[in-house]
Parts: structure tokens; sequence; C-alpha cells
């Protein structure tokens, strides 16, 4: 059996190489005409694969090589026109590949009831992804293009206050928004960024903690305080993660993470003296002891502990 050392590593590798896929495949449409990026994409997969397979994580390679083989077509058809569905099946494989992980970093590691049920709930999506990415290789029509523009907010469903293409009109405004991000910071791209907030907070209009969450970004985005390279990873997750939450129940109720709250607040010289960690308790443990002393973690220990009686 691999030692923690080990697997902790192929985790926070794991998770890097993941945040290179969910990086292209918000903006597949600008990825594809970038042969690097999608050759770094079908890196991150195979990477992936080959580490749970020496590991002997299973599911998890199951799923990355699911993943690999339909960015190789990507890869080999660079002309492929990629519309909405096909991101949207992507962007579901890769958080199913992202629950494996979070489960195999929890306190009970990844049980095989908990990966069967994964791969049991994946596999229909699978079948869709690889009969669309056929359907498209065929000539046949794009399914809700992409376009450049932000598209007006759909009328609701019947069955719920928000639009019935909720999920998909956040995706692309996220894709877009991830382009300013990349930007260099200026008050030109702060402005862009508040416009899109602006427009997510219309989209979701029926749900109030919604629009909550989307201040929040917006506030963030307002304090010239955050270095983009901070901000959005924290914009655009909470964000993205949010929308599906509303798309599977719309009554639901999201917030912003403490970390973002922060971050519409933070002062220019506290960057000096503030750790951000990840809820993996691991990585935060490894952090917190790089940024703090003996005789202050000891008391931090004796904090937590008083907190958690």
């Amino acid at each position: 059996m691999a030692s923690e050392e080990i697997i902790r590593f192929f985790i926070e590798e794991g998770k890097e190489h993941l945040d290179t896929l969910e990086k292209g495949l918000l903006n597949l449409q600008a990825t594809m005409q970038d042969n690097e990026q999608i050759n770094e994409m079908f890196r991150a997969a195979h990477s992936v694969k080959g580490g749970a397979a020496m590991l002997g994580f299973s599911s998890i390679q199951k799923v990355s090589h699911r993943l690999e083989d339909y960015f190789k077509i990507l890869k080999d058809n660079t002309e492929l026109p990629i519309d909405q569905k096909l991101e949207s099946l992507f962007l579901k494989g890769l958080d199913a590949l992202r629950d494996l992980l979070e489960m195999l970093q929890g306190p009970f590691g990844l049980r095989d009831e908990d990966a069967n049920k994964v791969l049991e709930d994946i596999e229909p999506l699978f079948g869709n992804l690889k009969s669309h990415l056929e359907y498209l290789l065929a000539g046949g029509e794009p399914v809700n293009a992409p376009t450049t523009a932000i598209a007006r907010p759909a009328k609701s469903s019947k069955a719920s206050n928000l639009p019935s293409d909720f999920v998909d009109q956040v995706t692309e405004a996220l894709k877009q928004m991830l382009t300013v991000f990349r930007k260099p910071d200026s008050t030109e791209t702060r402005q862009r960024l508040a416009t899109f907030c602006n427009h997510l907070d219309e989209i979701g209009a029926a749900n109030e903690s919604w629009q909550g969450l989307v201040a929040a970004v917006d506030r963030a985005i307002a304090n010239t305080h955050n270095p983009y390279t901070i901000l959005a990873p924290f914009a655009i997750r909470e964000l993205r993660e949010a929308s599906q939450t509303l798309a599977r129940n719309s009554s639901a109720t999201v917030s912003p993470s403490p970390s973002l709250v922060k971050l519409a607040e933070i002062e220019t010289d506290e960057w000096d003296t503030i750790a951000i960690v990840k809820q993996d308790l691991r990585s935060a443990a490894e952090i917190l002891t790089q940024t703090f002393e003996k005789a202050k973690l000891l008391k931090l220990a004796k904090l937590l502990y008083k907190a958690a009686q």
C-alpha cells in the first residue's frame, strides 16, 4: 500500500491537473485554437490516469482514462465545432473526477461503495459525451453554440423560477470572466468583470441567496487590493458550484465562503500576514506549519480544541 505522503502528493498534483482541465473546458472554444493548451489538457488527464493506476485507485484511473480518450478526439480534430452541450458534458465528467479525489482525501478515504456509485452515475454521461462527439464529427449542427456576446436571460420554465438554461448561461458568463481575469489588472478590466456580475445577478434574480453570492464576488472584484491570480479561482469556482446546486434545487440556499467574504474586505498590507489554506486538512496543516513558528502552532491547536468543545 502506498504511504500517506505519496497519496497526499498524488492528491495535490491531481488537483493541479484538474484545475488545468477546468480552465481549458470553461473556454473550450478558445482552447481549441491553441494546440499547446489542448496538449496540456491531454497530458493532465494522462498524468492523473497514470498516477491512479500506479497507486491502485481504479475508479480514478477509469474516469481519467475516459476523459483522456475524449481529449484525444479534440486533439486530433482541432476544427471540431464546440457547443455548450459538449462543454457541459466535459465539465460534468471533470466534476466526477474531482469528487473521487475529494473522497480520497476525506476521513474515510476512497471506499469501494462510494467509488462504484460515482462510476455508476457517470457512465451514462460518458455515453452521451461519446455520442455527441460522434455527432459533431459527422457534421451535426452544434447545440446552443457559444457566442461572444452574453445571452439574454431565458424565460423561466414552469418547474423552476430560474431560467431553464441557468447553468449554461452561468457557464458562458464564467468563461468570459475567466478571459478577462487573464488580462492585466486595470480599471477597465475590473469594470468589465463588474458588468458580468450584474448579468449573473439578473440571471438568478429568482434566488436571493444567489444574488448574495454574486454581490460578494462583485465586492471582492471591486477591492483593488486583490490580485486576479488569487481572486479568480474563488470567484469562478464558487459561482459555478452554486449554479449547479441551484440547477438541482432552485429553492436551495447558496452562500459565499468565508475566504470570499474576506477578499471583499482585505487591505493592501494584509497580504503579508495572511495565509490562504485549502479545505483539505493535510494541505491546511502543511501551510500553517510553514507560516507559524512552533509556539504559535501550539497556541492555535489549543484554540481549535477549545472551539471544538
